[in-house]
C-alpha cells in the first residue's frame, strides 16, 4: 500500500502539463503505429489495385486448325484465325470513372475508420487527465488524511482523545487510501488501452488539466463546415456517383459488342487470307441492367438523405450537451473559488473549534465539489471531442 500511495505522489506532483501538447503527441504516435490503421491502409491500396482491374478490353483469341483430308489426295487443311473483341467505346471510359469513384471511396472508408481510432484514443486521453486530475486531488487529501490519523494517534497515546475519534481518523486515511489503489487501477487500464492503440508501445501521459476549449458560436454555420469534412458524407455521396455512372455503363453495356480480326485458310494448292469484323446483337444479357442501376441510384440518395439528417441530428444534440456541461462545469468551479472552506475547516479543527466528525462532514462536501467540477470537465471534454471527430 504504501509503495503504491509513493507512485502516486510522485505522478501528482510533477508541474502540471498542458493539455494541449498532450493529445497531439499521443494521437501522432498512435496513426504511426496503431496496427489497426496499417493494415486498413494496406487493405486500401489491395482494393483501390482491384478496382482498376479488368478496365481493359478483353484478350485477343487465337484460333489454330489442322484438318486432315480424307481421302488423303485431297490434301490437309490449316486454319489460323486471330480476333479481338471491343465492348461500345463509350463503355470503356464509364468503367474508369467508376474505378476513380471507388478509389475515392476506399480512401474516404479508410479515412473514417482513421477517426474511430484516433477519437478512442483522444478519449482515452481525456479520461487520463481526469483521473491524473484526481491523482493531483487525493494526494493533497492523502497528505492532510496522514496528517489527522498521526495527530489523533498522539492524542490517544498522550490520553487527549479517545479511541472512537482516534478510529474516525484512521478509517478516513484508510478511505483516502482506497481510492488512491482506485484511482491508479483505472489510470492502469487507460494506459493499457493507449498502448494497445499504439500497436503495443508504451505511451506516457501525465498531463491533468484540460486545455480552454471553446464551443462554435453558431451551430448552423459551423454545421456547414463539418458537413463537407465528413468522409462517410461524402462516402454516401460518392456512392450516388457510382450508381449514376453505372447506369450509364448498363446503357453502353446494351450497345452492340464488336469483334475484328485476321483469318486464314491453306489448302493444297490454294490460300485464302484477310480480315474478318463481326457485331453481336444485343438482345437479351442485359435486360433490366438499366433499371436495376436506376433502381440503386434511387436508393443510394435516399440513403445519404438519411445519412444527412442523421449527422446534423446527432452533432445537434453533442452541441447542445457540450454547452449545457461547460456552463455547469463554470458554475461549480466559479462556486469552488468563491466558497473554499478547506483552510477554514482546517484551521477549526487545529484550534478544538470543531469536532473530527463535524470536518470529517464539512470536508466531504468540498471534496464531493471538487470531484464534480473535475466529472463535469471530463463530460464535457469527451462530448466537444466528439464534436469535432471531422477535425482529426
Amino acid at each position: 500500500m504504501k509503495k503504491l500511495i509513493i507512485i502516486i505522489l510522485i505522478i501528482s506532483a510533477g508541474v502540471v502539463a498542458k493539455a494541449q501538447s498532450g493529445y497531439e503527441t499521443v494521437l501522432q504516435q498512435i496513426e504511426t503505429n496503431n496496427t489497426t490503421l496499417v493494415a486498413l491502409r494496406q487493405q486500401t491500396e489491395a482494393e483501390k489495385l482491384g478496382n482498376r482491374t479488368g478496365l481493359a478490353p478483353a484478350n485477343p483469341e487465337i484460333e489454330f486448325n489442322y484438318l486432315w483430308g480424307n481421302p488423303s489426295i485431297i490434301g490437309n487443311r490449316t486454319d489460323i484465325n486471330v480476333r479481338q473483341t471491343f465492348d461500345f467505346p463509350t463503355a470503356y471510359a464509364h468503367r474508369s470513372k467508376i474505378a476513380g469513384l471507388q478509389n475515392e471511396n476506399a480512401e474516404l472508408s479508410f479515412k473514417a475508420e482513421r477517426i474511430n481510432v484516433l477519437l478512442s484514443a483522444k478519449q482515452a486521453c481525456i479520461e487520463l487527465v481526469y483521473y491524473n486530475a484526481l491523482a493531483r486531488e487525493y494526494a493533497v487529501r492523502l497528505q492532510n488524511a496522514e496528517r489527522i490519523a498521526q495527530a489523533y494517534q498522539s492524542k490517544l497515546n498522550a490520553g487527549e482523545t479517545n479511541a472512537l475519534e482516534n478510529n474516525k481518523a484512521q478509517l478516513n486515511l484508510t478511505s483516502v487510501q482506497a481510492e488512491i489503489v482506485q484511482i491508479e487501477v483505472e489510470r492502469a487500464a487507460l494506459l493499457s488501452e493507449l498502448k494497445r492503440l499504439n500497436g503495443g508501445k508504451e505511451i506516457v501521459f501525465s498531463v491533468n488539466v484540460y486545455s480552454v476549449n471553446d464551443l462554435p458560436p453558431n451551430f448552423e454555420d459551423w454545421f456547414t463546415t463539418a458537413e463537407s469534412k465528413s468522409p462517410v458524407l461524402q462516402y454516401v455521396r460518392g456512392q450516388i456517383e457510382i450508381r449514376q455512372q453505372q447506369v450509364n455503363l448498363n446503357r453502353a453495356m446494351g450497345l452492340p459488342k464488336f469483334s475484328a480480326g485476321y483469318m486464314s485458310e491453306k489448302v493444297v494448292g490454294q490460300r485464302f487470307q484477310g480480315v474478318t469484323v463481326g457485331m453481336s446483337i444485343p438482345l437479351w444479357e442485359n435486360k433490366n441492367r438499366v433499371n436495376y442501376a436506376r433502381t440503386q441510384t434511387q436508393a443510394a440518395e435516399a440513403i445519404f438523405e438519411d445519412s444527412k439528417v442523421q449527422f446534423y441530428n446527432r452533432l445537434q444534440t453533442l452541441y447542445f450537451k457540450a454547452a449545457a456541461l461547460q456552463q455547469n462545469a463554470q458554475i461549480v468551479r466559479q462556486s469552488l473559488e468563491n466558497n473554499n472552506n478547506e483552510p477554514l475547516l482546517k484551521k477549526a479543527l487545529d484550534a478544538g473549534e470543531i469536532s473530527l466528525l463535524n470536518y470529517l462532514l464539512e470536508i466531504e462536501f468540498y471534496y464531493n465539489a471538487v470531484n464534480k467540477v473535475l466529472e463535469a470537465e471530463r463530460d464535457f471534454e469527451l462530448t466537444v471531442a466528439e464534436l469535432w471527430a471531422v477535425e482529426l
